[in-house]
């Protein structure tokens, strides 16, 4: 009967927490959800009971998502002004004026090219002309005598916009750029392309089995802020989302 009575608690108890689980939905920016969200989403859980829905679909598409209702906080990897804009390039749509960032870490984006390509420093103007077209050979800026092909993200993506504005100043792709819907994509395209270049992460080229595929530019450097978009303060559930990553889950970020 004891021993019954003990398993019938134990039960309870485990139904008791399943009950008060708590899920938070957060879409958008795929750096975030690699560097800080899915590394540590189990010590997350197991430190407040709360169950991450991550949904990686670019900071502006993230955005919209936070506006109709379908997630909790929107992932970004910009500055709030520029997530706004990826959410106009991506959908069209305009951001209500309640949003606010909630910063957790920062990231830089790196240059990546082809291993064979001996290039290994390049300027703001030489990326520049590379990625608008200008400059449509490997040979014009100490490489092979090649054609350059581009490599870059989808319209909705927070390194594109980040990086086109940095370093093309806003100007317009080279067509025939080859626009993929991952950084793996990304990273898999410049790894196979010997006249590819692209722009992504560092916090994805040192996931494993990235960082062989590729080699790094010298560059000027790109930078960036990873952080939670709310709709005015951010709810409970989120605030322990946020204090968790900005506290003893700093550990859990991928550099």
């Amino acid at each position: 009967m004891k021993k019954y009575i003990s398993l019938l608690a134990c039960a309870l108890l485990a139904t008791a927490a399943v009950a008060q689980a708590e899920t938070v939905k957060l879409h958008g920016s795929t750096t975030c959800q690699k560097r800080i969200f899915e590394p540590g989403k189990e010590a997350l859980k197991k430190a407040t009971g709360i169950d991450l829905e991550l949904v990686g679909n670019g900071t502006g598409n993230g955005l919209e998502d936070l506006v109709a209702g379908k997630a909790d906080a929107s992932m970004a990897s910009e500055e709030l002004a520029d997530a706004v804009a990826s959410m106009k390039a991506a959908t069209g749509k305009d951001a209500p004026a309640d949003l606010k960032p909630n910063v957790i870490t920062s990231d830089v984006i790196k240059v990546i090219v082809n291993p064979a390509n001996p290039v290994s420093k390049l300027s703001k103007d030489q990326l520049k002309g590379l990625h608008t077209g200008t400059i449509d050979n490997w040979k014009e800026v100490g490489g092979a005598d090649q054609p350059v092909i581009v490599v870059t993200s989808h319209a909705g993506s927070a390194t594109r916009k980040v990086f086109s504005k940095v370093m093309m100043d806003n100007a317009k792709y080279v067509d025939g750029a080859i626009e993929v819907k991952t950084t793996r994509e990304e990273i898999d395209n410049v790894g196979q392309l010997p006249e590819a270049i692209g722009a992504v992460s560092m916090g994805f080229i040192n996931l494993p089995g990235n960082k062989e595929k590729v080699k790094i530019v010298e560059t000027p450097e790109i930078s960036r802020p990873l952080m939670l978009i709310t709709r005015g303060e951010p709810s409970a559930k989120v605030k322990k989302v946020l204090d968790f990553f900005t506290g003893e889950g700093k550990k859990y970020i991928k550099d």
